[in-house]
């Protein structure tokens, strides 16, 4: 997948897509329509992109998803880390530790998370 990066639009079409599919692109324009006062053509013209951008499949009229939300989520934070701190998991919690003190329950949880994902 190309750009892991979505708008603040991208990202509530993607999650009308998410919470509904799949879906027929005429639900889809409907639903867009309410959520985002969409005409028709903007709703193709973004599902294009999303299309492209190998998020979405439309097919037969049908929408599917490709990447989920979770799925999609992680690539991106990955993408931030890798660009923002050199690919380095420990700067950014260092920075973000820097900031913001943690919980004694977020402190258990973190270790539980770095255990299940150690390699060891």
């Amino acid at each position: 997948m190309q750009d892991t990066r979505l708008g603040a639009v991208e990202a509530r079409f993607a999650d009308i897509v998410w919470g509904n599919a799949p879906l027929t692109t005429r639900q889809l324009v409907e639903l867009c329509a309410k959520e985002l006062n969409w005409k028709r053509t903007t709703t193709y013209t973004v599902l294009k992109k999303f299309n492209e951008r190998g998020l979405f499949e439309t097919k037969d009229s049908t929408v599917t998803v490709l990447v989920g939300r979770d799925e999609f989520y992680a690539m991106q934070s990955e993408r931030f880390v890798e660009d923002t701190f050199a690919g380095s998991l420990p700067a950014f919690v260092a920075a973000f530790g820097s900031r913001k003190k943690l919980t004694a329950e977020e402190a258990a949880e973190l270790r539980r998370m770095i255990d299940a994902f150690s390699e060891a």
